[in-house]
């Protein structure tokens, strides 16, 4: 994987020092901003917090030339070059990405948490930010989340009422702000023991426990996807003529789909957002359900689609046939592997809607990681 050469413009108390820097980070994604405070630490002879993003000169998030804005805990004894990089303002930004936003939020957890040592940065960028607290011989992790992100500690406790193994242990809560009991293991990306795939039955079960009884969470069901995409298209405007005109023919079609989809006898249900390995943590007997910052009511074939895109076909074929087997079970009847295949232009249509509200509440330097997101999730329906 290609790792990252990163510069830091460093701040000290409203106070900018200036920057240090090029210097290589091994993990690719920007976003991953551990190990680019610990290097800056190490740098500067002092501990720093990663902020934001100031500039790049790769593509996609991952790889090639990264600035950041980190600020200083206390004044560095080195001299700093000086730098050209600005902090700027910018109505959009996350309280996170401010020094004094993040030194709220981490007061606020280490308080709640009764934390025993310093944070630790894992991750920082404009969905949001995560920091691991140490407690006793544990952790604790708090997670800073922007405005248009689901009311995660909601949709644990829906999730917690009937399926209480499947989620952490929510220790606090407040907009913006949530503090996690440890989850553990570790992510499921790549693990061979098929031990991780319960949480495909697991989902299952808690969502059809849970049909009808979650209206408090946002309405992302195919019928207001029909209203939120049909809204989103004029402004796509990098769109083709022609990738246009197919979008507007899907967008007739829509209501028959959705006509079909309903038949195939699943209930609208919570719906986690974003169910790939990466979001089941796995300690060889128990899987964990996180991150539900895109939990919805919706149609459950969307979690069923989405470990498609993160698997093996040899593995996937074995997800799929969980997946339609637990619904089966608990909706006898129904025909899910036909909702599969009728939800696939959906989801890639919720994920356009779902992005523009990413670039519409981000400011402008975090642009660049959904950018063209909304475009390329339409052409993803109209190919499906």
């Amino acid at each position: 994987m290609t790792e990252r050469s990163v510069t830091v413009l460093v701040t000290y108390q409203g106070e900018t020092l200036g920057q240090v820097g090029p210097f290589p980070v091994t993990h690719p994604r920007w976003q991953q901003t551990g190990e680019v405070a610990g290097a800056a630490e190490r740098l500067l002879g002092v501990p720093v917090l990663v902020l934001r993003l100031l500039a790049h000169g790769g593509t996609g998030g991952v790889g090639g030339e990264v600035a950041y804005h980190v600020e200083a805990l206390a004044r560095p004894a080195v001299t700093l070059e000086p730098t050209a990089l600005e902090v700027g303002e910018d109505p959009l930004r996350a309280l996170w990405a401010t020094p004094d936003g993040l030194r709220a939020a981490l007061d606020w957890a280490a308080e709640r948490a009764g934390a025993t040592g310093p944070a630790v940065q894992v991750k920082s960028w404009n969905l949001s930010g995560l920091y691991r607290l140490p407690v006793g011989e544990g952790s604790a992790w708090l997670k800073t989340t922007p405005p248009f992100a689901v009311d995660e500690a909601l949709v644990i406790r829906h999730l917690g009422s009937v399926a209480p193994e499947s989620v952490p242990v929510v220790l606090a809560a407040e907009p913006g702000r949530l503090l996690l009991g440890d989850a553990p293991g570790v992510d499921c990306w790549g693990l061979p023991e098929d031990g991780m795939l319960a949480a495909v039955p697991q989902l299952v079960a808690a969502q059809a426990a849970l049909a009808g009884k979650v209206g408090d969470l946002p309405d992302r069901t195919p019928r207001a996807l029909l209203t939120a995409f049909a809204e989103l298209l004029p402004r796509l405007t990098g769109l083709t003529p022609e990738e246009r005109a197919a979008a507007d023919r899907l967008l007739a079609e829509l209501p028959s789909i959705i006509a079909e989809l309903s038949a195939c006898g699943l209930p609208e249900t919570l719906v986690h957002g974003d169910f790939h390995p990466g979001n089941w943590r796995f300690d060889g007997e128990r899987t964990t359900l996180i991150d539900f910052s895109d939990s919805y009511l919706g149609h459950p074939a969307v979690d069923g689609l989405r470990p498609r895109d993160f698997l093996s076909e040899e593995r996937w074929e074995t997800v799929r046939r969980l997946w339609t087997e637990a619904w089966t079970a608990h909706a006898p009847g129904s025909d899910p592997a036909r909702a599969l295949e009728l939800a696939e232009p959906l989801v890639h249509l919720g994920y356009a809607v779902r992005y523009q509200e990413f670039l519409d509440g981000i400011e402008a330097t975090e642009r660049v990681y959904h950018a063209s997101d909304p475009e390329s999730e339409v052409r993803a329906a109209i190919a499906r």
